[in-house]
């Protein structure tokens, strides 16, 4: 796993400034489906049903306060940003500005005592663990 916080470089008054004012009221969440996920809600971005079934995928992801997931490998890279509130696994937690980076191969079980909002680019479906 690599991590950076806060964001590095030209993007982070991007990223940082697009939920500056909170998630907009516009966009639309619905519940992430099982793989041992808990309280967790997605705004897809792209899916694999565009993208393949072995594709890309991505979402502005909304973990509630208490939500968690269950442990799952990532085939492929998995990109994190984290826009508000803190992510936690394998005793460590990312707050805003944070970037996470999973590599293929690596398992983890996210969770979120106070929820969060986060930028989520899988590479790959993962798989449970």
């Amino acid at each position: 796993m690599t991590t950076t916080t806060p964001f590095p470089g030209i993007a982070a008054p991007f990223l940082q400034g697009l939920f500056r004012d909170g998630v907009p009221e516009d966009l639309r969440f619905e519940p992430m489906q099982g793989d041992g996920r808990q309280d967790i809600d997605i705004h897809r971005l792209y899916t694999t049903a565009q993208t393949g079934s072995t594709g890309p995928s991505a979402g502005i992801v909304r973990y509630h306060p208490g939500a968690s997931a269950a442990p799952h490998v990532h085939p492929g890279f998995e990109l994190i940003y984290v826009f508000d509130g803190a992510l936690e696994f394998d005793e460590r937690t990312f707050g805003p500005g944070s970037v996470i980076v999973m590599e293929p191969g690596s398992t983890h079980a996210p969770a979120s005592p106070a929820g969060c909002t986060l930028l989520v680019v899988w590479e790959q479906p993962v798989a449970r663990a």
